[in-house]
């Protein structure tokens, strides 16, 4: 397995050092407050938070492959590291709880090297989009939940949200005003800095000047809270007392916890790596995992976690490598060593309000905005992750939100896409049905895509969408297999009896277009006769050739399928490009294209270039269509382009006469279909803008 160490290190550029520094020296400060409070709830003293964050941040700043994530003591491994010791009758902050956490970190730490070895990393590929969003939303409003007390002038909440509701209900009812009107102050203040100045850092400035406060004025007579006074010096390196606490015990308290860092940090990771378009290795980041744990257990502190709000302030002040939590690391260090006393100055109320400023510009309610407008099923499960997080904690979100991804995956593969094809005269392409009037099936036959791999929950669909369309006049029917892959067991019993059922009838069966494999599978699953009789074959073309079907294929309605020539079968396209990319939302999107393009104008005045927009590859029939289109916009376009009416409208009536002299010299039997047509856009034009339908006419009358 190759390790890759300081991977987002090489290579760097000098450039982004200042940056990097001063997203490791904030991320350092707001790790304090965070740290002490995590570490307390994991029943370890305050300081042992700040040990936390110095050898692990390191290690891990060294060995991750992500150039932003910054890793340290955090909720929810803390949370399950505490309720563990309750229910192991340890109270919190004892010289046993002292002795068990180290232990249960190891074997965290150990559980860690052994996902690692597994590769258990690849587990992330299961998890969408949606899921990553809400998950990470979850953890962000959870957190931010835990530290509203704060700025009330209370304690940090823990557990989930039912529990946290009841802490804030509660500490409000003994609310301190000056602790909340300074910790709203600070956040509305870095609100607005990071709208207006994002770049500016207003977090270091905040703290400075609330140390500055405590130091100048009395603001704990008035009831804020500063941070507890810790102790100078390192943390002692010590091999955890394994004697404390059964093997067992500790093997199954710290599987869970591991199985929550892991799903946890490397859902976070990938969120982030997503956003900002990198990519991690998933593996090597479970080993940085472990590594950073087995530092925790050798210093006495509680499980380490990727930290989604350190993260999210150093993305906020534009860190770009792990040099930033080296920094973290390094600084943390000369504030244990030097500076202790200065965390004793620092308001609980201004911290707080940095860190939920952090943690608000991670969530990602704008993702669940999208997915409502385009899939409301990929909402759900935004929410059902979110809520799933918020309300019954971290493993049991990621669980009901995989759990939804894949009943959603399911679904999708139970209801795939699939239509039945046919042929545009004169052309050789099988197309759906359903794009064009122009599209006519061949007569006597069903040919029939499905865009699946075939197994127990699709295959019904396969055979009543067949059943469904055969009449007395079906001779044939051939799948399009080129979107099948695999095939299952029960699949194939299906096929076997609907290839019976047909030949019972008459109708002869075919398998094309797929892929080599799938013949291999169809030998394996009993269906190798199928092969040899002859139903399976290379091309849907072929399989008609087999039949005794030639070119030109007859079409239902007696639809002359003479072939074209090149250019006739260009002149027989209507507006057919946009209507297969857009589909319904065409006549929206011509709309919008020649918006572009007006935009466009303002900045070059050039007319000629509106004549066809980006589609410069536009077929008679397609020109004429963005030409009525840009007739309605005829009024703005003078007044960008400085030129008078009649030479814009008559520059659209030269053009239009080109296209249709085109069609005419090429081929004369559709040059009535395109006075016809342009009959009905001009009706069309003279009923949604009736000046320039007149200013068109007197044109065409001068001309004549």
């Amino acid at each position: 397995m190759k390790i890759t160490l300081a991977a987002t290190l090489r290579h760097y550029d000098k450039k982004n050092f200042i940056k990097d520094l001063l997203a490791g020296i904030i991320i350092m400060a707001v790790s304090i407050p965070i740290s002490m409070g995590y570490a307390q709830i994991a029943g370890l003293p305050a300081v042992y938070g700040l040990y936390g964050s110095v050898f692990p941040i390191l290690i891990f700043a060294l060995a991750s492959t992500s150039p932003q994530f910054t890793f340290g003591v955090d909720a929810a491994p803390a949370a399950l590291i505490g309720s563990a010791l309750l229910s192991l009758h340890i109270e919190s902050g004892s010289e046993e709880a002292m002795a068990v956490v180290p232990v249960l970190t190891f074997f965290v730490a150990l559980w860690l090297l052994a996902f690692y070895i597994m590769k258990a990393g690849k587990l992330v590929n299961y998890i969408s989009a949606p899921v990553m969003g809400g998950f990470i939303t979850g953890i962000c409003t959870t957190i931010i939940l835990m530290q509203v007390p704060k700025l009330m002038g209370g304690s940090a909440g823990t557990g989930e949200f039912f529990e946290l509701a009841e802490h804030i209900i509660k500490t409000a009812k003994d609310i301190n005003w000056q602790s909340v009107v300074l910790g709203l102050a600070a956040l509305v203040l870095l609100l607005v800095c990071k709208k207006l100045i994002p770049k500016f850092p207003m977090a270091v400035l905040l703290m400075i000047a609330g140390a500055g406060m405590t130091y100048l004025l009395p603001i704990e007579d008035w009831g804020v809270q500063t941070l507890a006074s810790v102790d100078t010096g390192l943390p002692h390196w010590a091999v955890p007392d394994f004697s404390v606490i059964s093997i067992r015990e500790a093997v199954t308290i710290s599987l869970s916890v591991a199985v929550v860092i892991m799903a946890e940090t490397l859902l976070a990771e990938n969120n982030f790596a997503q956003k900002n378009g990198y990519r991690i290795n998933d593996n090597q980041e479970i080993l940085a995992f472990s590594m950073g744990n087995f530092l925790a257990a050798f210093t006495g502190c509680c499980p380490i976690n990727g930290s989604v709000s350190r993260t999210a302030m150093g993305e906020q002040y534009q860190a770009k490598t792990q040099l930033t939590g080296i920094i973290a690391g390094l600084s943390m260090i000369v504030v244990l060593v030097c500076a202790t006393g200065f965390i004793g100055y620092l308001p609980v109320p201004v911290l707080t309000a940095i860190v939920i400023s952090a943690l608000l510009g991670a969530t990602e309610f704008d993702l669940a905005a999208r997915l409502f407008k385009v899939s409301r099923t990929e909402c759900l499960i935004f929410f059902g992750a979110f809520f799933g997080v918020l309300l019954l904690g971290t493993i049991n979100g990621v669980l009901i939100g995989i759990l939804l991804s894949f009943t959603e995956m399911i679904i999708r593969t139970a209801k795939p896409a699939r239509c039945f094809l046919g042929i545009q005269p004169g052309h050789k392409h099988f197309r759906d049905l359903k794009e064009s009037s122009q599209i006519h099936a061949i007569s006597g036959v069903l040919i029939y895509r499905f865009s699946s791999n075939l197994f127990f929950a699709n295959i019904q669909i396969l055979q009543r969408d067949i059943e469904d369309h055969i009449t007395p006049e079906t001779k044939a029917v051939i799948i399009d297999a080129s979107g099948i892959g695999s095939i299952d067991i029960t699949a194939a019993d299906r096929i076997a009896m609907l290839y019976q059922s047909l030949k019972d009838k008459g109708i002869r069966f075919y398998m094309t277009e797929h892929i080599a494999d799938v013949n291999e599978q169809l030998r394996k699953l009993g269906l190798g006769y199928l092969i040899e009789e002859g139903c399976v074959r290379r091309t849907v073309h072929i399989a008609l050739k087999d039949m005794g079907i030639k070119r030109p294929y007859p079409l239902e309605g007696d639809v002359d399928n003479q072939p074209r020539s090149a250019s006739r079968k260009r002149a027989d396209n209507r507006v057919q490009e946009f209507v297969w990319a857009f589909g319904a939302e065409s006549e929206d999107e011509i709309e919008k294209q020649i918006r572009l393009q007006i935009e466009h104008l303002k900045q070059t005045g050039d007319v000629d270039e509106l004549l066809h927009g980006s589609w410069s590859h536009m077929e008679a029939m397609d020109e004429d269509e963005w030409l009525e289109h840009l007739e309605e916009h005829l009024k703005e376009i003078v007044h960008i382009s400085g030129k008078d009416e009649e030479t814009i409208a008559r520059r659209f009536e030269d053009h239009r006469r080109e296209i249709h002299d085109r069609i005419a010299k090429d081929h004369p039997e559709l040059a009535e279909k395109f006075k016809e047509r342009r009959h009905l856009l001009d009706e069309h034009l003279k009923e949604k803008h009736p000046e320039v339908y007149e200013l068109v006419v007197k044109l065409r009358k001068k001309d004549n």
